[in-house]
């Protein structure tokens, strides 16, 4: 039997699961695209609840932008962006134009879309290498991602590196930080729901979770846990 799940409750677009982005600042992201080297002045440096790295207004000749602010930058601050902007926190150029080894941030996944990868604050990529029309990139979780060449990236750290190093102390401190984005907390996890609630979920005594892999062609409501694992057990030898 089909059940209502969370992760489908949250499909729906309640208010329970709805993110308040009308208290967001905004959507950090690069300036647009310009064939010469354009320099922007750092105006404010903002704190917005849905990113955990401070952000930074930059204003350009022709625009005001809203960017990922790295360590060691301060309001008054000029901001390079373009194929001759100098290697410093802050500035903006194209991936053929990093030297290799460089700490990167804000990648962009096709050129010109503004940013994608490392944006968390203190996750930085890692340029290493070049070769033919695309880069090697080293992403916060030690993948390798090939991006082209004309990808544009911030150089530096996103600042905030302590974030997770302060301890919360108590459950209110959690119920505030879940509640700026309006996320479910606490979760309750599978096996101690009721079997109407989920699948993994019943009222034994003895074994308190029902998870197993579940079948690739199972209908919604069922497909949880394991999808159509391609092995179960001890590895033997």
């Amino acid at each position: 039997m089909g059940k209502n799940l969370i992760q489908q409750a949250r499909g729906k677009g309640g208010p329970t699961y709805r993110s308040p982005s009308f208290n967001f600042a905004g959507q950090p992201k690069h300036p647009s695209m310009s064939e010469n080297t354009i320099i922007g002045t750092i105006k404010d440096i903002v704190h917005c609840p849905g990113h955990y790295s401070p952000l930074m207004i930059v204003k350009y000749e022709k625009e005001e932008v809203l960017g990922l602010a790295p360590d060691g930058i301060k309001v008054g601050d000029k901001i390079s962006c373009g194929n001759d902007a100098e290697i410093k926190a802050g500035n903006v150029l194209p991936l053929s134009q990093i030297p290799d080894g460089t700490l990167i941030h804000n990648v962009e996944s096709m050129p010109g879309d503004g940013g994608k990868f490392a944006r968390s604050s203190g996750n930085s990529a890692r340029l290493i290498s070049k070769y033919g029309n695309t880069a090697r990139v080293m992403l916060p979780s030690k993948k390798e991602k090939m991006f082209m060449l004309g990808c544009r990236a911030a150089i530096g750290t996103p600042a905030g590196a302590g974030r997770v190093e302060k301890v919360l102390l108590r459950a209110g401190n959690s119920h505030y930080k879940w509640k700026a984005r309006n996320k479910l907390w606490p979760r309750s996890s599978a096996s101690k729901m009721n079997a109407v609630d989920h699948p993994f979920g019943n009222k034994r005594s003895l074994r308190k979770s029902k998870a197993r892999p579940c079948p690739r062609n199972a209908p919604p409501g069922r497909k949880v846990g394991m999808i159509a694992a391609r092995r179960t057990g001890r590895k033997k030898g």
